[in-house]
């Protein structure tokens, strides 16, 4: 069960009493609830843990890395050059063509690879959560996976726990918790069992404590009244989801440089290619095609072929610099964004 399930008319779990809390979600502070409810409510209500992304293949992350204009444009590059070669033979082998694919495909593995060590970070975090939670059922105290918490559990919460859930607290001592992550506030906030009379944000809710915030002093026993998605960490992670992947200036910037090249590489041929057929002397087939390969092989020199794999460098060298300043950078190109801005507006959260 969750505040989301209790009846409209009734307040807000902060704004009333213990016995009222306990009542709306059917628990008994004492005993806690059954095994039996327990696991009704856990088929009803789901797991305590936030839903995951759908994990990306590791093949689909790899490809991504040649969506830029710019590689798509080497790799056209690539096409070309193979098939110049094949065409002349002059070498045993299509060197050129060889080298521009060799600089594409360093970029795409450098890339690929800071993001995956990038998202085992952010996994790494995610492992912070409380593991197992301390609970009163059947009138005994149990420790079990943290991820089994249903609405109505009467949990108990000692100095140094991570809560594991949403919960109204029905009894505590000199109760302290930690709620920077959340509100923003770095401060210890000192809880109480009080209900609130008024309508208040979460910082001022000191008779509730918080999934993913920690207790730093004291100890006390809750009610869990929100799991899951639904606790307010899980708010967060689900508008977090919903927010629309931004181009970063620098894509807008690469992808701007790539379609200029484009469309200087296609003129530059059209350009040969009609000035020598309008100054030599060319007849036949066989003439108008080599025209077509010398201006195409002049295209296919303007391209520079390292530019993809030195932005890529020089990136990650900033996503390094950064990860030992303890700041994880899951795309590269958050790091330019990260450099451009000005001024960095946000509430205490961050």
């Amino acid at each position: 069960m969750s505040t989301a399930t209790m009846r409209q008319d009734q307040a807000p779990v902060y704004q009333q009493s213990v016995e009222e809390a306990l009542t709306a979600f059917d628990t008994d502070a004492r005993n806690g609830l059954s095994q039996t409810e327990a696991r009704a409510r856990l088929e009803k209500y789901g797991k305590n843990e936030l839903t995951a992304e759908k994990p990306v293949p590791a093949w689909r992350k790899f490809l991504s890395q040649f969506k830029d204009v710019l590689v798509i444009l080497l790799l056209i590059a690539t096409v070309i050059s193979t098939v110049l070669w094949l065409y002349e033979r002059e070498s045993a082998l299509p060197y050129e063509a060889m080298a521009i694919f060799a600089v594409v495909l360093l970029n795409a593995i450098m890339g690929y690879i800071q993001q995956s060590r990038a998202e085992e970070a952010v996994g790494a975090l995610r492992q912070m959560s409380a593991a197992h939670a301390n609970v009163i059922r059947d009138g005994e105290r149990q420790s079990i996976p943290a991820t089994e918490l249903v609405p109505g559990d009467i949990i108990l919460i000692e100095e140094g726990d991570t809560i594991p859930a949403d919960a109204r607290l029905i009894q505590e001592t000199a109760l302290q918790t930690g709620e920077a992550a959340l509100t923003g506030e770095s401060l210890p906030v000192s809880k109480d069992t009080l209900p609130i009379a008024q309508d208040v944000g979460l910082g001022d809710r000191d008779n509730m404590i918080f999934s993913g915030t920690a207790a730093t002093y004291g100890r006390g026993r809750a009610v869990v009244v929100a799991t899951g998605m639904q606790t307010q960490m899980g708010r967060i992670a689900g508008m977090l989801k919903q927010a629309p992947e931004e181009i970063t200036p620098l894509q807008k910037e690469l992808d701007h440089v790539g379609k200029l090249l484009g469309l200087i590489v296609v003129v530059i041929a059209v350009v040969m290619i009609a000035t020598i057929i309008l100054v030599e002397d060319v007849h036949g087939f066989s003439g108008i095609f080599d025209v077509l390969i010398l201006g195409v092989a002049l295209a296919v020199a303007a391209v520079p072929e390292g530019l993809p794999a030195v932005v890529t460098a020089v990136l990650a060298l900033g996503v390094q610099r950064m990860a030992k300043r303890n700041a994880i950078v899951r795309h590269l190109a958050a790091v330019e964004t990260l450099g451009s801005a000005n001024v960095i507006a946000s509430d205490k959260t961050g």
